[in-house]
């Protein structure tokens, strides 16, 4: 979508705090011993209580309230019998909508103790996010997110799975733009307009190109195999720059 009025603004900021707010109490939650079916239900309890609805289930019937994926699962992991182990890599996305309003919110977080390698992938996946926002506000190619993004992977050596792509959002869960690549892409001429509402979100990998989905038509993993995290912000393009409405006010 792209916003018009300032009441729109603080609908998307309304349902970004609580997407925000129930990733963290879930980060915050994650032990080694509990299920992810587990650590799902306490998103969803916190979903219920803002008067939120669970996008992915709306949406697509996923079959859970978010997204847990662990180790070799990159992507759409679904909820279930899973038990999360010491040293396991998790990813939790949320995306939810409250009023007509869509945001949508994800990190990586890796079980104690943790390992220098891992600690090191996900604090440059989040650099890796940080840079593509700062790439958006009015005016700007749509295309120069996912240069600066490339350019910042390819100059630690990493790679960055090219067939998973940041999206717009807004009043539906995904909306025009339908595909912003994190990566760098040739012959996207398009341009953010003020207003502009979508994610940014790389998937940045030690060795991953793509993601191929799994037996049970949800999960992705990465080919080849490789550690792979992702972060991921509901962002508001201006002309002043990019407005994070995923946080947990």
């Amino acid at each position: 979508m792209t916003i018009t009025q300032q009441d729109e603004l603080e609908g998307l900021k309304e349902i970004g705090a609580i997407c925000a707010r129930t990733m963290r109490a879930m980060a915050a939650a994650l032990e080694p011993g509990m299920t992810t079916r587990e650590l799902d239900e306490i998103g969803r309890a916190i979903l219920d209580r803002h008067g939120a609805v669970s996008a992915p289930q709306s949406v697509y019937d996923f079959p859970g309230a978010t997204c847990i994926s662990v180790n070799e699962e990159i992507a759409h992991g679904i909820p279930g019998d899973r038990v999360i182990a010491v040293g396991d890599l998790v990813n939790i996305d949320v995306s939810a909508s409250k009023n007509g309003f869509f945001a949508d919110t994800g990190a990586t977080y890796q079980v104690a103790p943790k390992s220098r390698d891992m600690e090191r992938l996900m604090k440059d996946g989040h650099r890796a996010m940080q840079i593509g926002i700062a790439q958006v506000s009015e005016g700007k190619p749509i295309a120069g997110i996912g240069k600066a993004i490339g350019k910042f992977a390819s100059d630690r050596g990493y790679t960055l799975i090219r067939n998973l792509a940041s999206h717009g959002v807004g009043r539906s869960l995904h909306e025009y733009p339908e595909e912003v690549a994190t990566w760098p892409k040739r012959g996207d001429r398009r341009r953010i307009d003020n207003g502009l509402v979508l994610t940014v979100e790389p998937f940045l990998s030690r060795g991953g190109h793509w993601a191929e989905q799994g037996h049970d038509g949800w999960t992705l993993y990465s080919e080849p195999a490789a550690p792979c995290v992702q972060y991921e912000h509901t962002i508001v393009a201006t002309r002043r720059g990019a407005v994070v409405v995923t946080l947990p006010h």
